[in-house]
């Protein structure tokens, strides 16, 4: 693929070989466990705040298997995948002028320390600076805004 994409001539011809590139890829790999999808799903729904003791049950798995089938298919922890989804859900809040205070008790931080160490140790930045930084406009693709955020 390298050689082809050194051989493009245009940048329409550069994204269609590295589009096709990673479809092939997507298209080799293997399917998720429905259990797994459910539980991402249940996770995003939640916006995070739901203890994946709650989400193991759900799928009728107990919460060691949902840890390593959702590590193996994921590459995170159902944890961690909660913290992320979570944390997502904080920053956007920040980005459309929620103060820390707010946005903690809004997005299940335990106080605004804790938030504030949690946007820290996903950015390394302060959650002031992460209001302001330009990715939280760009990432509808990865992360769709819930129906209430939808223009």
């Amino acid at each position: 693929m390298e050689a082809g994409l050194r051989a493009a001539t245009s940048w329409d011809e550069t994204f269609t070989l590295a589009a096709n590139a990673l479809g092939r890829r997507l298209d080799a790999r293997p399917p998720l466990d429905p259990e797994v999808t459910a539980t991402w799903r249940r996770m995003v729904a939640g916006r995070g705040r739901i203890r994946v003791e709650s989400l193991a049950n759900e799928v009728g798995w107990s919460r060691k298997r949902l840890w390593s089938r959702f590590r193996s298919q994921i590459g995170l922890t159902p944890k961690r995948a909660a913290r992320l989804v979570r944390f997502d859900h904080a920053a956007h809040l920040l980005a459309s002028g929620g103060t820390a205070a707010h946005v903690a008790v809004a997005s299940g931080y335990v106080d605004q320390p804790h938030l504030h160490r949690e946007v820290k140790a996903f950015t390394g930045m302060t959650p002031t600076a992460t209001a302001a930084a330009p990715w939280l406009a760009i990432d509808g693709a990865a992360w769709p805004a819930p129906p209430e955020r939808r223009p």
